[in-house]
């Protein structure tokens, strides 16, 4: 290189003013080119995939944001009235998972020898199951068992004036996208407890025969702006007022802590066309 160089200036000054512009011109190009280059990965960082998710977040019109989506939801109790074969009522053992017909969508008719149907607000809860331990990866065909109150709190099977009712109880499969979702009616609050319901989530549905096969048990809470649309205003709910009126999430013994975030629903809709809960429940699969 040394004895080119040399060479290159031996051929006068005009040759060696065309050379520095040439090598100037070649340079600025190479320049253009790394730029370019180095912005790739910045495309993928950001906006340019409408689909684009991580074990962080969801995308949003392009935008990754973060949403929870991959938290674990907590473990909480299944209180007093699972009705899954781990407790009993004044008859005995109590055990819906058992019965023919408890796997619907519709929850709010009795199974079985029973007769009867759940009034109310109509509601429909979606649950999203996810994988904490994949990315996010939605979980098919685990089964979910869900089961709350009746307008005026009560549970059946096991409360006054409905021991005779299986109501308010199902199980579902999630489907491909990891879903599942129930029709039943927006439940009372009764003294004590924010406006809940109960899950239980099972492998699959061959093991979904006992509370004690499940791989995780939570609950799902209604935030307080649906609430104060159906308490005192929805014929049934009069109960309801009071008891919400004493009662907030950071009072409540199951949601006070600050996991009440994960087990918060969305829910949209008014009184004259029912409402619609989502909510995505992540576990470590």
């Amino acid at each position: 290189m040394q004895h080119t160089d040399r060479h290159d200036h031996d051929l006068g000054l005009g040759h060696d003013l065309q050379t520095m512009i040439q090598r100037g011109a070649e340079r600025r190009l190479l320049l253009r080119r790394l730029a370019a280059t180095s912005l790739l990965p910045l495309l993928g960082c950001g906006g340019g995939d409408d689909d684009s998710t991580s074990s962080t977040g969801t995308s949003t019109g392009g935008t990754t944001t973060s949403s929870g989506s991959c938290t674990v939801i907590p473990s909480e109790t299944a209180g007093p009235y699972p009705g899954d074969g781990t407790n009993s009522n004044s008859s005995g053992v109590v055990n819906v998972l058992t019965l023919s017909g408890i796997v619907r969508s519709d929850i709010r008719s009795s199974v079985g020898s029973l007769s009867g149907t759940a009034a109310g607000v109509p509601l429909t809860v979606t649950l999203k199951l996810v994988n904490t331990a994949s990315s996010c990866a939605t979980l098919a065909g685990y089964a979910i068992y869900l089961w709350h109150c009746t307008r005026d709190g009560g549970y059946s099977l096991y409360s006054s004036g409905v021991t005779d009712q299986n109501y308010l109880r199902g199980v579902q499969v999630t489907d491909f996208n990891g879903e599942v979702t129930f029709t039943t009616v927006f439940p009372g609050c009764y003294s004590g407890r924010w406006p809940h319901m109960h899950f239980e989530i099972y492998p699959n549905l061959a093991s979904a025969t006992s509370g004690s096969n499940d791989v995780k048990t939570s609950q799902l809470a209604l935030p307080a702006s649906a609430c104060s649309q159906v308490y005192g205003v929805a014929s049934g709910y009069s109960a309801s007022v009071s008891n919400f009126a004493a009662i907030s999430l950071a009072s409540d013994n199951v949601f006070s802590d600050d996991s009440a975030a994960t087990q918060l629903a969305s829910v949209s809709g008014d009184i004259n066309n029912g409402f619609a809960a989502t909510l995505q429940v992540g576990i470590a699969a």
